[in-house]
């Protein structure tokens, strides 16, 4: 195909074997958009295309991802907003024929098309009730056997309200605690690393939604805490902390990474661990000061106390 089909905050490039999708850059883009810049999308990876009325005399092309396609869908688990869907490309009411020309192409090229399609005006072009229409859409959403959509690039961090999240891209994903946020139950636990090989997934909840959080998975099943803000394994999101562009990306990232390493039988080699990261005395000096608050206010017993004012210590 070849073509190019430009829309409201992004660009759609048909190619032979996938979709590109190349997103704008400025104020009124979304901040996800702009942080994923762009996506190449295999036609193995789709499981339908429609076209659909849209808000204030708009239409929509919108790709269907398969199940297990693509990291960033599985991640969001159905949490995305309608105007942060990656895969709609809004358009002008009057580009609607020209919309329904590539729709029909991609749907060639997925070896999906039928003939009987349902215009985004509702007026039916084969079957009045558009069945036909849905019913070859749902033939390609079988599961796929792993992703085959690249993970986002980045960020490899962001601030959640108790702490950094980082992940080193491959192997490696760390928890630094905040003291003006994290739960004496995190305290006492103490900043964490975890490897990507004894994890089996990623919990994401939208920053958007009530008590968000982002929380790693262990692979062998141990007991964790039911609430994310107590859970060593769990960072909490709040008011400008831990946004979509920003958790969700990296919570994508690290999900792929997983999923990787399940598939990959060879050992870690231990040249390959990332080097730690420098610690600053006077954040080390303040984290002291903040046990000693715990201390005091008996959330943490002598023995914690000592232990862990020695472990901090042992750091400078």
């Amino acid at each position: 195909m070849g073509d190019v089909l430009a829309g409201i905050h992004a660009t759609w490039e048909f190619e032979s074997d996938a979709l590109v999708i190349r997103f704008e850059r400025g104020i009124r883009t979304p901040k996800l958009f702009q942080a994923l810049g762009e996506r190449r999308i295999p036609h193995e990876a789709l499981a339908s295309v429609t076209l659909v009325p849209g808000k204030r005399g708009t239409v929509v092309l919108h790709a269907v991802p398969r199940r297990g396609a693509d990291p960033l869908m599985e991640a969001a688990a159905g949490q995305l907003k309608e105007g942060y869907d990656p895969y709609r490309l809004v358009l002008p009411a009057e580009r609607e024929t020209l919309a329904e020309y590539y729709r029909d192409e991609l749907r060639e090229r997925l070896g999906r098309g039928d003939g009987a399609h349902v215009s985004a005006s509702g007026s039916p072009s084969a079957l009045s009730d558009g069945s036909s229409d849905v019913a070859s859409d749902l033939l390609g959403d079988e599961p796929t056997d792993g992703f085959l959509v690249a993970a986002p690039q980045g960020p490899q961090s962001f601030k959640a309200y108790d702490g950094k999240a980082s992940f080193d891209g491959t192997s490696k994903v760390a928890f630094r605690w905040f003291w003006t946020g994290a739960s004496s139950e995190k305290w006492k636990a103490g900043d964490q690393t975890f490897s990507v090989r004894e994890l089996s997934g990623v919990e994401w909840r939208s920053p958007d939604i009530f008590d968000g959080y982002l929380r790693l998975l262990p692979r062998a099943g141990e007991p964790r805490s039911a609430q994310a803000d107590r859970d060593p394994a769990a960072v909490v999101f709040g008011l400008g902390y831990g946004p979509v562009h920003e958790s969700l990306p990296f919570a994508a990232a690290v999900l792929a990474a997983i999923r990787g390493a399940g598939r990959t039988a060879a050992p870690e080699p231990a040249d390959a661990l990332p080097a730690p990261e420098p610690r600053d005395p006077a954040g080390i000096a303040e984290r002291i000061r903040h046990l000693g608050e715990l201390h005091r206010a008996g959330l943490v017993t002598d023995e914690e106390f000592t232990v862990k004012k020695a472990e901090l210590l042992a750091e400078l």
